[in-house]
């Protein structure tokens, strides 16, 4: 294990804390976790296993619930994004991927909320019901990965010009 592994994973657990703390519904660091480790780890099964441990581990602390396949399915899909955003890593691409993510993010798991909840009628009008009743959720989703997408990406920019160990060539 290098320092560069263990700063990521380091960063990724701690930031994974966020959602067991008192916030906002919906204002956490879910996706950024996704976009920070699909981006940084070299190793596509790490960028994959660390970020799915850090919200294993906070959802066995928060509780699981039937929408949790609809969740990590987004999860997964936003570290592919990261994939994307490896390959040039700059401003706007973090922008786009993290804007990106939060509303396919948003799209499954009000998708699956439809799907299971029993809360909306099997139509496409009560899949539509499903979408329009979590606009505020989107709203606040994508508040919380604007914010966290910025500290990690921009965090360990700043950490990886003043810690030469980080550099991926290390």
């Amino acid at each position: 294990m290098n320092t560069r592994f263990i700063t990521l994973a380091i960063i990724i657990f701690a930031v994974a804390v966020f959602r067991i703390l008192p916030h906002p519904p919906n204002v956490s660091p879910i996706a950024a976790m996704a976009l920070f480790g699909g981006a940084y780890f070299s190793d596509k099964r790490l960028a994959f296993l660390v970020p799915f441990l850090a919200l294993l581990l906070s959802d066995l602390i928060l509780g699981l619930h039937g929408t949790m396949l609809y969740v990590y399915g987004g999860f997964a899909l936003t570290v592919v994004i990261g994939f994307w955003v490896r390959k040039q890593l700059n401003i706007g691409r973090i922008a786009v991927a993290a804007v990106g993510a939060s509303i396919l993010f948003f799209m499954l798991t009000n998708f699956g909320v439809w799907l299971t909840s029993g809360m909306y009628p099997m139509t496409a009008d009560g899949l539509m019901q499903a979408y329009i009743a979590g606009i505020p959720f989107l709203q606040n989703s994508l508040l919380g990965n604007l914010i966290f997408t910025a500290l990690l990406f921009g965090g360990f920019a700043a950490l990886q010009r003043n810690v030469p160990a980080l550099s991926e060539n290390t």
